[in-house]
């Protein structure tokens, strides 16, 4: 793992749009492994700009992102779909056909799957998976659990992520309690990881993604493995760290 400290959040932001700007400047064509949430927001920003500025082009570029709500649309204002959509395709030249997002609406949780998974293959492993860190050490919707999931799955939430996301909701009781997620092993075949975390209250659980023993109760820590993984993290996020 090569840790990069950032003094900010906006710091952290802008470096992590430095990275994957780099890949996309190399690679035009590149698979691009997204992520929502509130930490990667600020990188889609700065990449948005980037391209408004001339210095970034996405017509070639392919996304897959990592999970979505199940139960939702793709015009719920909820779903990642519609995160996505707001906070980057829109906003850049990119060929929305080649953005994949898992099926919210499909309610056989195995069709929903198999078919995510059979679109995963067909675009081969992302050059770069951009990924946040739950609380808990959930890494897209892998939850703690007894074992690490190989491929696209349906997982039911836990308490702790319907609490961290209910803000986005109207009420806890909108929150959904299933998911579509990209598997740990579908993320770690990914050819680079970047993993973006920002705040003190996240300082905890990572150090224990970073420097704790791997374990499937941690998901994020199986990151340790992995053979080209960038961190970038603000200051509050380290706090813990021994570094």
């Amino acid at each position: 793992m090569h840790i990069c400290k950032a003094k900010n959040y906006q710091e952290l932001s802008r470096k992590a749009a430095n990275f994957i700007a780099a890949q996309v400047i190399l690679k035009p064509a590149s698979v691009l492994g997204l992520a929502t949430g509130s930490s990667p927001i600020g990188t889609y920003e700065h990449l948005v700009k980037m391209y408004e500025n001339g210095d970034l082009d996405f017509s070639q570029v392919t996304t897959v992102n990592l999970d979505e709500y199940k139960g939702l649309s793709g015009s719920d204002r909820q779903s990642y779909r519609y995160f996505m959509n707001t906070h980057l395709f829109h906003k850049i030249n990119i060929n929305y056909s080649n953005t994949y997002v898992p099926d919210g609406t499909e309610q056989d949780a195995e069709k929903a799957c198999s078919a995510y998974n059979e679109q995963l293959h067909k675009v081969g492993p992302a050059d770069i998976q951009i990924l946040g860190l739950g609380h808990d050490g959930h890494i897209g919707f892998n939850e703690p659990s007894d074992h690490f999931e190989d491929e696209t799955h349906c997982v039911d939430l836990t308490e702790t992520t319907i609490q961290a996301n209910k803000r986005f909701f109207e009420s806890e009781a909108d929150v959904p309690r299933q998911a579509y997620t990209m598997g740990i092993g579908t993320i770690m075949r990914c050819k680079k990881i970047l993993l973006v975390v920002s705040g003190s209250d996240k300082a905890q659980i990572l150090k224990k993604v970073v420097q704790g023993p791997v374990t499937s109760q941690v998901p994020g820590s199986i990151l340790q493995f992995h053979p080209d993984c960038t961190i970038i993290a603000d200051e509050a996020a380290l706090s813990e760290m021994d570094i």
